[in-house]
């Protein structure tokens, strides 16, 4: 059984293509990447812009197809050999960070009045 579409849906669906057929080569022309011409037509469309997706779960799914397409391209313009290369700046400087970002949000979080038995439940 086919599931029948709105007009509102439709409308939702021409707008998130247009606003990607649009912004994309504005940002190439810039010098940036389509990922980020994608991420400004979301907001520019979205709940805190034009408002035509005023509730994040008209969308959701969407965008759970996005972050998978983004990492298959990541996936697919990533070469073994280079990878290999950043292993130690990927994994030394990114354990670093994590545990940098944690302490920052834990001790802003004891700030705030908030017991450090909360945090890890």
């Amino acid at each position: 059984m086919a599931a029948e579409a709105s007009g509102s849906d439709l409308i939702q669906v021409v707008a998130l293509l247009a606003a990607g057929v649009v912004a994309v080569p504005i940002f190439k022309r810039m010098g940036l990447g389509s990922i980020l011409g994608y991420l400004a037509a979301g907001v520019v469309i979205g709940p805190f812009g034009l408002g035509i997706f005023s509730e994040s779960e008209a969308i959701l799914h969407v965008a759970e197809l996005g972050v998978v397409m983004f990492l298959f391209i990541i996936g697919l313009e990533m070469q073994p050999s280079r990878l290999w290369g950043l292993r130690r700046e990927i994994f030394g400087l990114g354990a670093l960070q994590v545990g940098v970002c944690a302490a920052l949000l834990t001790s802003v979080g004891l700030a705030g009045g908030f017991p450090i038995a909360q945090s890890f439940v």
